[in-house]
């Protein structure tokens, strides 16, 4: 194992881990513009590597890597949209991961590896920088599918739901 596929794997456990640790509790939904940051790393990683594309099944490869990646984001989108997202009070936002964004992630594993297995049996090597850009396409669009739906709910302090029957207590005037 080559230093350069070593770190690519440590990069990798951590960012997973620290998602994983972070998706399943309460989180502020930020508006900075850093939401990009870490699927920009994994993507530097990926393309450092020389050995992205099989020389010996290119298109082959192309495929696989296409496949990854249509699957990054389909899992992204899923995985956003799966998410709870709500206001406090004092007007910030927060997502939480729910049983179906676990049930994302697990089904997410069983397509990469699924991917994985393919290429395996057409004996093309896909290296772990498929799965560095496709890890970085969901977190891409996970992080801005949330940054768009925080966006567009409403506070939830002094607002009522339409239909929703206003209190029985009124403020004095």
């Amino acid at each position: 194992m080559s230093a350069s596929t070593l770190t690519d794997a440590l990069v990798m456990v951590a960012v997973v881990a620290l998602v994983l640790v972070r998706q399943f509790r309460p989180q502020q939904i930020t508006h900075d513009r850093r939401w990009w940051l870490i699927p920009a790393v994994l993507v530097f990683f990926a393309l450092r590597q020389h050995g992205l594309l099989d020389a010996h099944h290119r298109t082959e490869s192309v495929a696989l890597i296409a496949a990854e990646l249509l699957t990054g984001l389909a899992v992204g989108a899923a995985w956003a949209w799966t998410t709870k997202v709500w206001t406090e009070p004092d007007g910030s936002a927060w997502a939480r991961g729910t049983k179906a964004t676990a049930a994302v992630w697990v089904l997410g594993i069983g397509i990469r590896l699924g991917v994985a297995g393919i290429a395996a049996l057409a004996g093309v090597k896909l290296g772990s920088g498929a799965l560095l850009l496709a890890l970085a396409a969901s977190l891409l669009v996970r992080s801005g599918v949330l940054v768009w739906r925080a966006g567009r709910i409403q506070p939830s302090y002094g607002v009522f739901a339409p239909g929703s029957p206003e209190p029985a207590w009124k403020d004095p005037v």
